[in-house]
């Protein structure tokens, strides 16, 4: 499940959709990664920078413990790079807890996703 889990978010990314809000009930791993994104606003002139963030649910739809950056490349200084990654944990702290449908809250808890974050294109 983990990987499978892993590579609906990242379809989700590639492909752009933008969530109306996370209130809805999800019912899908394709539904929580636009939930998230649907709250991210990277910081203005971010260059061409990407971070990953790791993290768990709960069935209810609660985080087990902070995001967790596994990768980062941020254009920039190293106050660039707090920025960049504050901003992405704070999209996913902002956005939870997520309403989960129970079929989704079943399989989703305890399981390890990652979430790219990136700078818009110019």
């Amino acid at each position: 499940m983990k990987g499978v889990a892993e590579l609906m978010i990242a379809g989700v990314i590639s492909a752009g959709f933008v969530f109306p809000s996370n209130a809805a009930t999800l019912n899908t791993m394709d539904d929580v990664g636009a939930a998230i994104q649907s709250c991210w606003t990277p910081p203005a002139d971010a260059g061409n920078s990407i971070v990953t963030l790791s993290f768990s649910f709960k069935r209810d739809g609660t985080l087990i413990g902070p995001p967790r950056p596994t990768a980062v490349k941020v254009a920039g200084d190293d106050k660039a790079r707090k920025s960049f990654v504050d901003a992405a944990i704070a999209a996913v702290k902002n956005c939870t807890p997520l309403s989960l449908s129970p079929e989704l809250s079943q399989g989703i808890a305890g399981n390890v996703f990652t979430l790219q974050f990136a700078s818009p294109k110019k």
